[in-house]
């Protein structure tokens, strides 16, 4: 996707063909800050600070992490511990785990001297395909939108949190349909949730949209049921974290509430996924997903820019007030209309997610 007309990944080598490059997403939207990462711990502290964020690029983020590890000590137990390591950095997230297994997988199998270049070439194998998937999602996505365009009309969009190509190695999940709808020229409108505690979508979402050039406006999170009352929404595109293979969608906290009144005003509530943030382990989202307990600080601060042009943080809450800080929730299968693959569409259950991906239905009990 572009900034400004210049065209970026999220992620990428460096020049000299080992060391990584992000963005440091915690600066934006006031500065465009490009980090390089020579070693493990920096991108443990990346993924876990939030510099890096959205589940496909943790994953593919991981998948780099653990190939500079292998450059300081490319033996088994040195790399066993660094995926160790990583995985314990976020834990809703299962594309982080998902990289890394598919990583270990195959190094394992892998004579030391050809560890560290074969480790390099995966990841940039796991990079790619993030890329090529979202994109698939969205031509898939289009076909939704497309109907709500008869007779040119603007199309209204509401999203929550930060999906898009800030979250991804490229293009997006929640918001792939859009750039894909936006380059055949549908007119849209964005309605962009803050998405509070840690603003995501008034940080990210209305930054990387405003770049390429998408009418959107950010409003709080609270707004988006009335919006839908008075008809202001034609659907709500959403990214997630964890799919199980029930359907069940855990994204950023304040997602169900979205869904609960997608679902009373008859409008159509999709998540958006790579086949990557699938967890075909677990089949009760509610009970069975991680939920990341983040910092109270996050709730009680916001760091925005001043009058005067500095970037300041400030207390909301008074300070012997306590704080708590679920940063996802659980949207269950039933109040989707469905789930955006890079393989198509389905409605969200295990029948209709095993039709796209057959390869994890289950045999047929004896």
């Amino acid at each position: 996707m572009k900034i400004d007309g210049t065209p970026f990944r999220t992620i990428w080598l460096d020049q000299d063909g080992w060391s990584v490059r992000i963005i440091d997403q915690t600066k934006l939207p006031w500065s465009l800050d490009i980090l390089r990462l020579t070693e493990l711990g920096q991108v443990a502290h990346a993924i876990r600070a939030m510099q890096v964020r959205g589940a496909p690029l943790i994953g593919a983020t991981a998948a780099y992490g653990l190939c500079l590890a292998l450059r300081a000590e490319p033996s088994l137990a040195a790399m066993e511990a660094a995926a160790a390591m990583l995985a314990e950095t976020r834990p809703t997230a299962v594309n982080l785990r998902w990289a890394l297994a598919r990583l270990l997988t195959l190094l394992r199998e892998t004579p030391e001297p050809a560890r560290v270049a074969r480790a390099y070439a995966e990841a940039a194998a796991i990079a790619d395909e993030d890329v090529a998937q979202n994109r698939a999602i969205g031509e898939h996505g289009l076909a939704l939108i497309a109907p709500f365009a008869d007779a040119g009309r603007v199309v209204n969009i509401l999203t929550h949190c930060n999906a898009g190509w800030l979250a991804t190695v490229d293009w997006g999940t929640a918001l792939a349909p859009i750039y894909a709808a936006h380059e055949r020229g549908i007119k849209l409108h964005v309605w962009v949730d803050e998405t509070r505690p840690r603003n995501q979508g008034a940080a990210l979402t209305a930054w990387e949209l405003g770049k390429h050039g998408i009418a959107h406006t950010v409003i709080a999170d609270n707004a988006g049921g009335h919006l839908m009352q008075h008809g202001a929404v034609d659907l709500v595109i959403v990214g997630a974290d964890r799919v199980t293979r029930r359907g069940d969608a855990a994204n950023k906290i304040g997602t169900y509430l979205k869904a609960l009144a997608a679902g009373d005003n008859h409008v159509p509530f999709w998540v958006a996924v790579p086949s990557s943030t699938l967890d075909w382990s677990l089949c009760d989202g509610i009970a069975e997903i991680p939920i990341e307990e983040r910092s109270a600080a996050e709730v009680a601060t916001v760091t925005g820019r001043a009058m005067d042009g500095t970037i300041t943080t400030v207390r909301l809450t008074p300070k012997d007030s306590p704080a708590a800080n679920p940063a996802f929730d659980v949207t269950p299968a039933r109040l989707l209309s469905g789930l955006i693959t890079e393989r198509g569409c389905c409605a969200a259950n295990e029948a209709s997610l095993c039709g796209l991906f057959p390869e994890f239905a289950l045999p047929p009990p004896l």
